[in-house]
This record gives C-alpha cells, sequence and structure tokens, in this order.
C-alpha cells in the first residue's frame, strides 16, 4: 500500500535525526506482568500521558548466537492460550514471550506475543483475553534499529501498525521470517534495519522512533510525526 512504501522510501542512515524533536524517551526493558491490566479493545487504548520508565540500557552484544528458545511460557501447557490458537486453527507455536505494547500515546500495556506458522496473537496476561490477531499475509516488514534498545514495529498496511519492545526482538524477527516463509511458499516479510523509522499507530496517527548511542548508552526517542 501506498502509506507503507511512503516509509520505506524514507529510511535514512543512523546518523541522520532530526532536529527539534519532542516527547524524548529513554528506553525501557521489559519485564514480565505484574498483577493488574485492562480489558479494553486494543485499538482504543489511548491513554494520555507517557509510560515509560526513565532508564537507559546499555548496547548488547550482536545477536549472532543462534541459541533461540522460541517458547518462553509454555503454550502447550497453557489452557487458556492453547483454546486461543485452536479456536483459529493453529498449533505450531514459533515463538512466545512476554512483551510491551505501546499505544498511540505512549503508554506501556503488558502482552503476551505468540508468533505461530499463520498468525501473530496478542494476549492480555491477567484477562486471558485475546486483544489483536495479525495475520501473517498481513505483515509487510519489521522495523528495528541495531543497537539493543528492543523496540521493534510490526507493520501491517491493510490494519495499524504495532510497536513493541522485548528484548528477544531478533528472534522474534527470525519466527516472522520463518513463518511467512512456510505459510507462502517462499514468501518472506522485508526486515527494515533503521535507526529511524516510523509506524502508524491509528490511521491518522503517524510516530517516528530515533535511536541514538551517547556515551556507550542507547537514547530512544518517540515522536509525533508532523503532517506535511
Amino acid at each position: 500500500m501506498d502509506r507503507f512504501r511512503t516509509l520505506k522510501r524514507m529510511q535514512v542512515e543512523p546518523d541522520e535525526f532530526d532536529s527539534g524533536m519532542e516527547e524524548e524517551t529513554p528506553m525501557a526493558e521489559p519485564r514480565p506482568p505484574i498483577a493488574g491490566g485492562g480489558d479494553e479493545e486494543e485499538k482504543a487504548e489511548e491513554d494520555e500521558g507517557m509510560g515509560f520508565m526513565g532508564m537507559k540500557v546499555p548496547r548488547r552484544r550482536a545477536s549472532t548466537e543462534k541459541d533461540y528458545g522460541g517458547d518462553y511460557i509454555g503454550v502447550d501447557s497453557d489452557k487458556n492460550l492453547s483454546k486461543i490458537l485452536s479456536k483459529q486453527g493453529d498449533t505450531k507455536v514459533l515463538f512466545a514471550d512476554y512483551i510491551l505494547k505501546l499505544t498511540g500515546s505512549g503508554k506501556m500495556k503488558k502482552r503476551i506475543l505468540i508468533v505461530t506458522d499463520f498468525a501473530v496473537y496478542l494476549v492480555d496476561p491477567d484477562s486471558d483475553s485475546l486483544k489483536r490477531r495479525i495475520a501473517l499475509a498481513a505483515i509487510d516488514s519489521i522495523c528495528m534499529s541495531n543497537f539493543g534498545d528492543n523496540f521493534f514495529a510490526i507493520i501491517a498496511p491493510s490494519e495499524y501498525d504495532c510497536l513493541m519492545a522485548s528484548c528477544r526482538k531478533n528472534e522474534i524477527s527470525d519466527a516472522l521470517l520463518k513463518g511467512t516463509k512456510n505459510a507462502s511458499g517462499g514468501y518472506q516479510i522485508e526486515v527494515i534495519i533503521s535507526n529511524k523509522f516510523e509506524y502508524h499507530a491509528a490511521d491518522d496517527l503517524v510516530k517516528q522512533i530515533i535511536c541514538e548511542e551517547i556515551d556507550g548508552h542507547v537514547k530512544t526517542r518517540i515522536t509525533k510525526k508532523e503532517a506535511q
């Protein structure tokens, strides 16, 4: 779609950053969920204010070691998760773990991310409810920086995009590549590595992710892109 093609054209080199950015937001490391959570629809989660924890994360080693675990939460032994997948006719889990999902306003929501060979699932771990399902066929790309900032965006042009944070973003990318290849007879999503990228948080809301390394630490900024 046209809006996604615009995204790919605007990719820039890591050292090309715009000046005057607002809403500077340091990176937050994902943690397993704790008690408490909402039952609202995923697309309507537009709470006011920023929900990031103020902390910087040192740069990780390059992910060259493929000692991936895949399912970190035991989907097969979880009756609720297994039921969610079985309703959709899904059985093969390529990846499962706790992640943080960011709303358009910047709030962090605790979610379980499951990648199968057919779809991506976002489940509320507190209510055991399915918040969103994205068919792999609807995913055009995954965007991330080459830093250890943990942020990555799933780009689904026919729907709306999804920004998440996980220390296992490279493994998630590999799972998506594997899933789309198996499901489509060779087609794979595009992996866009750039320290500046954008995503559609909603139909009328585009945000930019800007990552840079300062004094050995990664700083991530999330800003609203102004209309041209």
